[in-house]
């Protein structure tokens, strides 16, 4: 009698975990058209935001009209026009050997170990005139990767906006790359010098707007020095040639005219 009643609760409690099996995986399918719909929104507002280009209350689908979608060589610096845009994923292709390069530890300043052959760039474009060129970028941080979207002007050297979208940052310390004030800063720097060198620097403290060079800095993000190192070095990466330098010379020679 007992052997009867613990196989008997034994066999209703399998019967069980297949019905909430079968439950969670049909919710889990019905869901992600919608949990899809919800993360191109999400990327779309974000892009929308470090362009200087949002707009509350107003349709994100509707505002994201007016910016063109481009996917770039990255080792040539063109743009290959045979990719379809709305089914390219680059964190995807960053896995794939046969899309992606193993960066060697001496370059990989940004510590992402694998990038992308091929990375979209997203472009807003006004009578022919190239206006706002936005970057994907990302790197570590001290606890994270962390991932941001890097505005431009038409010339390819001034920021227009800058947002951390993602990361794991320590709340009121590195997670402070999510302030308004010191993503605010970076409005106006200038990446490269007079010679188009890469100069852009997060510094360890504040910056000195007296001199010359701070043009080029940014202040440093107080109690986390390390994440700020991290934000220089995904900077640093993805804006010299073995990022979007090759992409950026040639934005800068055809005068950010329509790329």
């Amino acid at each position: 009698m007992a052997n009867d009643t613990v196989k008997r609760t034994l066999t209703v409690a399998f019967l069980l975990c297949i019905v909430c099996s079968v439950l969670v995986s049909t919710a889990a399918v019905k869901l992600k058209p919608l949990q899809e719909k919800n993360k191109a929104l999400s990327t779309k507002r974000n892009i929308l935001q470090a362009a200087g280009l949002l707009e509350e209350g107003k349709d994100i689908d509707q505002m994201f009209s007016k910016i063109q979608i481009k996917i770039v060589d990255l080792a040539s610096g063109e743009f290959d026009e045979n990719i379809d845009t709305a089914k390219y994923d680059q964190k995807a292709a960053a896995k794939d050997p046969a899309l992606s390069i193993r960066i060697p530890g001496d370059k990989d300043i940004a510590k992402i170990k694998r990038r992308a052959k091929k990375v979209p760039v997203y472009l807003v474009q006004e009578d022919g005139k190239l206006q706002t060129i936005i970057l994907p970028i990302h790197g570590k941080g001290l606890w994270s990767t962390m991932y941001a979207f890097l505005a431009l002007e038409g010339d390819a050297n001034t920021v227009k906006g800058y947002t951390f979208y993602d990361h794991g940052e320590t709340p009121g310390l590195g997670g402070e790359v999510d302030n308004p004030l010191w993503k605010q800063q970076w409005v106006g720097k200038k990446l490269f010098d007079k010679d188009w060198r890469l100069a852009v620097k997060v510094l360890k403290g504040r910056v000195n707007l007296k001199k010359p060079e701070a043009i080029h800095q940014a202040d440093g993000l107080s109690g986390a020095t390390l994440t700020g190192v991290g934000v220089d070095n995904l900077m640093q990466y993805w804006l010299s040639e073995n990022g979007f330098g090759k992409f950026l010379i040639r934005i800068r020679n055809s005068g950010g005219g329509n790329g």
